[in-house]
Order: structure tokens, then C-alpha cells, then sequence
């Protein structure tokens, strides 16, 4: 009807500036400047404390924001996520990690200037969440080789890539493969395992492919078993994980299903969405299938599937 204003948007968004490796300082300008102020109310709130966003989120997404916004690392999107599961409101990234694995998967642009874009332009999709014992993540968990490089990157002094590599080759020159029980959907398989991801989204982040064909909307876990290899395989593995190509190697099985139990020797390091933390021996995972919404480029969802 003329006379009629259309209705604002209100976007919540939250900042969590001692996470990833960038200065976030800037980016309160960008938003003034790039999110059209003419549809939307864009709050800024920085987080204080850990599990800060987590609160924040749950708390506008009751007031009924329409968007929230997560700028930091894949820990402070997997807060901002959580809170949102099962509501209307809808996930937006800002990735300002070190490996911004959703995002990278979702195809959000690393630049934060083009990443404020997509609250313009983007598009809400439905996508799948997963839980671990019931705490819910979004890209990927895992155990083994890959926790234990997790835990050591985050005890590291400086973040980033280089760093990442450093903490990967140290690992790997001492860690010993491990024997694990797995059922997926019924179907029981003894293991012994150098990695064992369960994955949401196809990568961990950095474009480190490891569940190539891991997709966030068909309602499946990517269960991805390294086996154990030898030094000179470790190049080729290498290079196929950043190929997108892990699957063709003989030394990896790739499974998928929608409710896996995994049976450790013991309770050990876990990474959830790249944090890592310690979890008990017994582990259930489960796909929760169109659970969240997130705004994403609208070109996402024009292909129907995300990053395959």
C-alpha cells in the first residue's frame, strides 16, 4: 500500500575482538559504511568474556532479530550457531579466524568489506548442524592426529597458517595411530586410525579438504578415517587434502550416516569447529538435518549444494 514503509531488518552483531588474527578495529566503520542503512538496524556488540556470544545470540534472537552476525574465528561462529539452532533467526559470518572453514565451505568472502556485502544482497538457506554429545557444531570434530595439532596451535604464542604447519610437522614426527570401535547407523567397524573427522562441511578450514564431498543439506555426517601411513606417503596425502582429492587415496575410507558412536581407549582431546577441548571416550554424533538458517551468497543457493 503507498504510504506504507517497508519493514527494517534488525541485525545484531557481534564481535569478538581478541579472536583470529586480524584487527577487527576497523570494522564498525565497514558496517556503517557498506550495510545499507536504509532496510537495516545493525547493533554492534563486543563480547567480554567466553561464551559471551553464545549469551548475546540467544538473547537477539529471542528479541527477535532477523540476522546475527558472527565476526571472529570458527569458535565464535560455533557460539553465535548454537544459539540460534532451531530459531528463526539466521546465522551471518564474518570470518576473521585463522582457517574459517564454514565460511570458506559457504563460499563468504575472506575480505570483510565483501563479506558485510552478503547483508545486502544474501539469501537465508536451511542447512544441517551436528551434535557431539549433544553440543552442537557446525563444520567439523575430530579425534586423533588432527586434535592433538589443534590443542597444540592453540597453545602456541601467534596464530596463522605458518604457525598451523609448525605445529602439524612437530606432531606428526611423534604420534602413534589409534584403535577405535565406530557403529554408523548400525553398521559396526573396528579401525585403527590416525584421524577420524566427522564432518558437516567439506574442509577444516584454509581450503584443507578434508571431507571433499561433505555437503551441509543432505542430511548426512562425512565420516573420514585416515589410516595409518609412512613417511613418504605423507607428501602425496598432503597435497590431495588441499586438492580436494583425499577420497581417491588408499590410505583414507570415507562413510557416511546420520548417527555414529565412537568408542576411544580413554577420554582425549577432541577439536569441535577447531577448538580443542577434552571429551569422554564414548562419543555420539548426530546430524540435525535443515536446523539453522544462514544468510549466504545467493549464488549458494542457485547451485543447490554447498561447495561441491
Amino acid at each position: 500500500m503507498q504510504g506504507m514503509e517497508e519493514k527494517r531488518r534488525h541485525i545484531v552483531a557481534i564481535i569478538n575482538p581478541v579472536s583470529g588474527t586480524g584487527n577487527k578495529d576497523k570494522i564498525p566503520r565497514l558496517i556503517d559504511t557498506v550495510v545499507n542503512n536504509d532496510i537495516n538496524d545493525v547493533s554492534i556488540i563486543a563480547t567480554e568474556y567466553p561464551g559471551h556470544a553464545r549469551e548475546i545470540a540467544a538473547q537477539a534472537a529471542s528479541d527477535g532479530a532477523e540476522v546475527v552476525v558472527a565476526i571472529g574465528g570458527d569458535g565464535t561462529v560455533n557460539e553465535v550457531g548454537s544459539a540460534l539452532c532451531g530459531t528463526d533467526t539466521a546465522l551471518a559470518i564474518i570470518p576473521c579466524g585463522s582457517g574459517n572453514g564454514l565460511a570458506r565451505h559457504l563460499r563468504i568472502p575472506m575480505n570483510a568489506s565483501r563479506a558485510l556485502q552478503v547483508l545486502n544482497n544474501g539469501a537465508v538457506g536451511q542447512f544441517d548442524y551436528c551434535t557431539i554429545n549433544g553440543r552442537p557444531f557446525f563444520c567439523t570434530c575430530g579425534m586423533g592426529f588432527d586434535a592433538e595439532v589443534s590443542y597444540k596451535f592453540s597453545n602456541e604464542g601467534t596464530r596463522g597458517f605458518i604457525t598451523y604447519i609448525k605445529s602439524t610437522l612437530k606432531e606428526y614426527l611423534k604420534y602413534k595411530p589409534k584403535e577405535y570401535l565406530i557403529d554408523i547407523d548400525g553398521a559396526k567397524l573396528k579401525e585403527k586410525a590416525f584421524v577420524i573427522a566427522c564432518c558437516n562441511a567439506a574442509q577444516y578450514g584454509n581450503n584443507a579438504f578434508i571431507a571433499p564431498r561433505a555437503t551441509m543439506q543432505d542430511g548426512l555426517v562425512d565420516i573420514t578415517v585416515m589410516h595409518p601411513f609412512n613417511f613418504i606417503s605423507s607428501p602425496i596425502l598432503g597435497a590431495r587434502l588441499f586438492l580436494k582429492q583425499l577420497d581417491r587415496d588408499h590410505h583414507v575410507s570415507i562413510y557416511r550416516g546420520k548417527r555414529i558412536v565412537i568408542e576411544r581407549q580413554s577420554d582425549e582431546i577432541m577439536h569441535i569447529d577447531g577448538d580443542p577441548m577434552k571429551m569422554p571416550a564414548h562419543i555420539v554424533i548426530e546430524i540435525v538435518s535443515k536446523g539453522i538458517n544462514i544468510l549466504v551468497p545467493p549464488s549458494l543457493l542457485d547451485d543447490t549444494e554447498t561447495n561441491n
